[in-house]
């Protein structure tokens, strides 16, 4: 494959933006290329999952977030503000194990977003 010019950008906002919707690459790629549409955005990101440049995570509701950094870590969500926070890898090893024992399956951790409520929302609870 050869790195294109589309590619090359969203490449590179991804690595300015570290975590970001394909609306957002797009509106970061649209400052420097104008013509550059949501479709290919699209394209482009899938292309580049497909080839281990590019990972995606789900977030909670909404579209996923992109980034290419391996992730070294848990997102930990909040359902009420949608604050996201980050945990180590290693909080579900545990988990991971049990899993592979009993079931075979190997978890991806980096994939995993936990939802919950963060901190400061359960403080506001009575």
């Amino acid at each position: 494959m050869r790195m294109t010019p589309q590619r090359q950008l969203v490449l590179d906002a991804l690595l300015e933006l570290e975590h970001a919707t394909p609306e957002q690459v797009c509106q970061h790629v649209q400052r420097a290329t104008p013509t550059v549409n949501i479709t290919t955005i699209y394209r482009t990101l899938e292309l580049l999952e497909e080839l281990d440049l590019v990972r995606h995570t789900h977030l909670g509701h909404g579209a996923p977030k992109y980034s290419v950094h391996e992730h070294e870590h848990v997102h930990l969500v909040c359902h009420r503000c949608g604050h996201v926070d980050e945990s180590p890898r290693s909080v579900m090893d545990e988990l991971s194990a049990v899993l592979r024992t009993a079931h075979g399956f190997e978890l991806d951790a980096g994939h995993l977003a936990l939802s919950g409520t963060c901190q400061s929302c359960a403080q506001e609870t009575p």
